[in-house]
Order: C-alpha cells, then sequence, then structure tokens
C-alpha cells in the first residue's frame, strides 16, 4: 500500500503545472486495425480485472487537429489529449497553416506521471505534515520525511523518530517539479509565421481493436422447407487505449496488415471497463477497396469513449438470403501425407460418431448480399413459433470474405443423426508395393424425416490411389478427399461401403 494523499491540497499544485499555451480541439480522426483472430476477443477483457490495454489485439492511428497560438521563433508546444498507450516513435506533427516554414525542432513523449509514491520520493529529507487516524481521532504529525519503506519514517522536531503505517494520509506542501500527471507529448516549434495555426498530431497507439458481429436468423419456408437466413452485421469496438476520442471520424481496416514484430510488451497496470451501445443508424459505413485490403468509412462523428466497448451496424440488415443445410459426417482420422506409405492397419478409424451441422450461403448480390464481410463471429438463431421467442442455434467465425465467395458456418451436432465407421478389411503387399483396404460407414437418421448426409472420407496413407468399389457415387474433392451424398428415410440406416487401393 501507498500513503494516502489529501486531494485537496493536489488539485491546485497539478494546475499550476498545465502548459499555458491553449490547444483548442478542431477534428479527431481515427483508423483502427484488428490483429485479432475472428472472434477471439475474450469475455474477460471487457470486464474489470481482464485484460490490460497493451495485450489488446489491435491499434489504431490517431490524428488529432488542433488550433493554436504561436509566437515568431521557437515555441513550446504542451500535449497531453494522447492514449496512455501511443508509440512515441511513430508521432507527427504538422501545421496545415504553414507546413512549409513551420518546422519541429525537438519532440519528446514525456510519461513520468505523478503517483504517491514518486511524490514521497522526492520530498525525502524535507518537512512533511502527517496524519493518523485513530479510531474517531486524529492526530498530526510534523517533521523531516527520511523514509517510506515498509511505511512512513518521520524525525520529528525535538529530534524523535516516529513511524507510521502507510494508511497515513500525508500534506505536501507542493508539487514537486518533473511530474505529469496525464502522458504528454511536447514539441519545440519554430515558425516564421506568428498566430493562429490549425495543427495536427498524429500518431499510433495500442490497446483498441474493432471486430465484426453477425447475427443471423433462420428459417425455414412453410411450403417447400427452403433455407433462408436474415443476416444483420455489427462492428463493435473496444478502447482501451487510454483516450478518448470525441466526435472523431472513424475508419476501419479489414485484412491482414503485415507489421514488423515487437518484442513483448511489459506488463501494465489492470485497467476498469465500462460498456456502451450505440444504435444509431442515420449515416452508416461506407465500404471501398483500399490497396489490399477494405477500408470502412463512418458517415457521421462518433465518440469512442476510454474503457468502453461500442456498437456500430456494419450495413442495414437484409432479409431472405437464399441459404442451404448440410449435415456432414466425418469419421476418419487426417494422419497428413507421410514421408512413406502408412501400412499400420490400426490407422483405420477414429470412433468419431458425431454428425455435423452445416449451414451454407453465397455473398453475393443475387442472394441479397454481395457485399465485403469482414471476418468476425457469427451467431445463428431461430424463432420458437410457440412463443415467438429467437433461441440461439449455434455460431462459427467466418475469415474475411470477399464478395462472391461462399460463406460456410457450423452450428453443431445433429442430436438425432448418427454415424458409424469401421476398418472391414486391409492388406498389404509389400513386393508389388499395394495396399487395398476396406470400410463400412453407417449413417442412422432417428428423425420422422428423411435427411441428406454427406460422409467425408480422407485417403491419408498414401499419395496415389484409386477407389475400385463403391456402393454409393462419389466427388473427388481434392487429391486425397471424397465425398458420398447419402440420403436416409426417416427412421432408417444407409450403408456406404468402398474399397480403395494404394500403389507406391
Amino acid at each position: 500500500m501507498t500513503p494516502r494523499l489529501s486531494p485537496l491540497l493536489l488539485v491546485p499544485c497539478l494546475a499550476a503545472t498545465l502548459p499555458s499555451l491553449a490547444a483548442e480541439p478542431v477534428a479527431n480522426a481515427l483508423t483502427i486495425y484488428s490483429s485479432a483472430p475472428a472472434g477471439a476477443i475474450p469475455v474477460d477483457t471487457f470486464r474489470a480485472g481482464g485484460q490490460a490495454g497493451y495485450a489488446v489485439p489491435g491499434y489504431a492511428v490517431v490524428r488529432h487537429e488542433r488550433e493554436l497560438e504561436l509566437a515568431r521563433g521557437r515555441n513550446e508546444i504542451r500535449f497531453t489529449d494522447v492514449a496512455g498507450y501511443i508509440d512515441p516513435t511513430t508521432v507527427a506533427f504538422t501545421s496545415l497553416t504553414d507546413p512549409n516554414g513551420t518546422r519541429v525542432v525537438e519532440q519528446s513523449f514525456q510519461f513520468d506521471l505523478v503517483s504517491t509514491d514518486k511524490l514521497l520520493q522526492k520530498f525525502i529529507d524535507r518537512s512533511v505534515k502527517v496524519e493518523q487516524i485513530r479510531g474517531e481521532q486524529a492526530d498530526t504529525f510534523e517533521g523531516t520525511l527520511l523514509s517510506t519503506r515498509g511505511g512512513i519514517v518521520l524525525k520529528q522536531a525535538d529530534g524523535t523518530v516516529r513511524t507510521l503505517s502507510h494508511n497515513a494520509s500525508v500534506t505536501l506542501p507542493s508539487l514537486p517539479g518533473g511530474l505529469i500527471t496525464r502522458p504528454t507529448l511536447l514539441w519545440d516549434v519554430a515558425t516564421d509565421k506568428p498566430g493562429r495555426h490549425v495543427a495536427r498530431v498524429a500518431y499510433q497507439t495500442t490497446g483498441i481493436t474493432w471486430w465484426a458481429d453477425y447475427n443471423l436468423t433462420y428459417s425455414e419456408a412453410a411450403t417447400t422447407g427452403a433455407c433462408r437466413l436474415d443476416v444483420g452485421a455489427w462492428v463493435s469496438i473496444l478502447n482501451q487505449s487510454g483516450a478518448t476520442y470525441p466526435d472523431a471520424k472513424l475508419k476501419l481496416i479489414a485484412g491482414d496488415v503485415h507489421r514488423a514484430p515487437a518484442p513483448a510488451a511489459p506488463s501494465a497496470k489492470l485497467m476498469m471497463r465500462a460498456a456502451e451501445a450505440a444504435a444509431d443508424s442515420v449515416a452508416g459505413f461506407e465500404e471501398k477497396a483500399f490497396f489490399e485490403y477494405h477500408l470502412y468509412t463512418l458517415g457521421r462523428p462518433t465518440s469512442i469513449p476510454d474503457n468502453s466497448t461500442k456498437q456500430i451496424e456494419l450495413f442495414p440488415a437484409v432479409s431472405g438470403v437464399d441459404c442451404e443445410r448440410t449435415l456432414v459426417y466425418y469419421g476418419a482420422a487426417d494422419y497428413g501425407i507421410g514421408g512413406e506409405p502408412y501400412t499400420d492397419r490400426n490407422l483405420g478409424g477414429s470412433g468419431n460418431r458425431k454428425v455435423d451441422s452445416y449451414l451454407v450461403f453465397r455473398n453475393a448480390k443475387d442472394t441479397g448480399m454481395g457485399v465485403p464481410l469482414p471476418a468476425g463471429r457469427v451467431r445463428v438463431s431461430k424463432l420458437d413459433t410457440a412463443d415467438g421467442s429467437l433461441e440461439f442455434i449455434g455460431e462459427d467465425r467466418i475469415d474475411h470474405t470477399p464478395r462472391n465467395e461462399t460463406v460456410t458456418l457450423k452450428l453443431g451436432s445433429a442430436f438425432d443423426v448418427v454415424g458409424e465407421r469401421r476398418q472391414t478389411d486391409f492388406k498389404v503387399d509389400t513386393g508389388r508395393k499395394t495396399m487395398t483396404e476396406e470400410f463400412e460407414i453407417r449413417i442412422r437418421n432417428r428423425k420422422d424425416v428423411p435427411v441428406r448426409v454427406l460422409v467425408k472420407e480422407t485417403l491419408y496413407r498414401w499419395t496415389s490411389w484409386r477407389i475400385t468399389a463403391a456402393t454409393h457415387s462419389y466427388d473427388k474433392r481434392d487429391a486425397r478427399t471424397v465425398h458420398f451424398p447419402v440420403d436416409v428415410g426417416a427412421d432408417k440406416e444407409a450403408v456406404v461401403r468402398y474399397t480403395v487401393r494404394y500403389t507406391w
């Protein structure tokens, strides 16, 4: 613990150290980049005691425009409205009024912030006043501060030494120089044009990120049973950078922007979190291609408080998007292709019985979409007609998805459809360098309606293979994957058998 300082005495002292040069706000702009895997921001990040700002997976380019009064010659400018996690090596100061005749001679970033420990260290061997609370009574002691290690050691006027615990309140006569209350940028600016300047300050900061959240509502047409989706998209912005950005022009970059790797960050003080949500949809995001990425620009200013999470609609909700519902059984283990054939017969199965449920739709204009989709988490719900409530049925993550590409979402595993896979025969002829393997896959449907299941098989034992016999037709998807579409009647079982031969 550290000694408790009297706030009434600190306030006027701190005010006296603030810079005298006025800096009137003109505009703020913020371009945010995310380095987090899609949908991978843990919920603890939003709560007190979660990650510190330095650990937030993202960063931003911040631009402030301010009006300043400059005198001819050299000027010292202090700028305190900066993020606590600023990268000082990226700071740039430019006079928009006189860019050619105004230049920065020196710049520095001051971060020796005032704290109880630092204040008391400045007053070692100096006179202070200490107040000690004992029950309902307060005792006051004056003397020379000798030490603050393990408590307060005070030498009184009569030569006696008194020790006090850390719960004492210390009154200091002044605020010593060299300490500041907020991270401060300091410039030595030279100009030949005195008067009012509009200056732009730009820098990068960590502690801020964004991601996309998609809310999908699944439904089936009453007559045909066709799959339909209503799609809503939101941008979530997490700001723990140590600064608030009022009425800022907001831009978001979607794409994998490479940055030089940085050394591990030191630990920082944990920050409190708050939550804020916004539902203003007067002017939304405008999307455009930008280099090899996509840029989303909000059509209105927005304020992003420090220690907050804010949500903004990415694009208006889209209704009736055509989709396809698919069940997939993947009972085979995937060992990858090795340097030589896998001849161990015990590699024949994985024991998996789960049949997974997927939703597939095309991000195209003819489906009602056709908008580049930033990476994010996709949550899917379905309407319960009994009471009109939306019930959650699964979620998945998507990577950055261009227009006219297919989105595949894994929602979970089917309850009433199960699979079973077993190896029925295995032979190796090392002389002829051949290997033959047979499998039987059973799909049982305990629903009261028929289903179609895609049986996925990976032929991993060697690169050269041929299916010599099969009970069902199949599609070769790539060099070692085949799909068997299987129709299973209501409360029925379907059996797929096939034989594969490897040669080397």
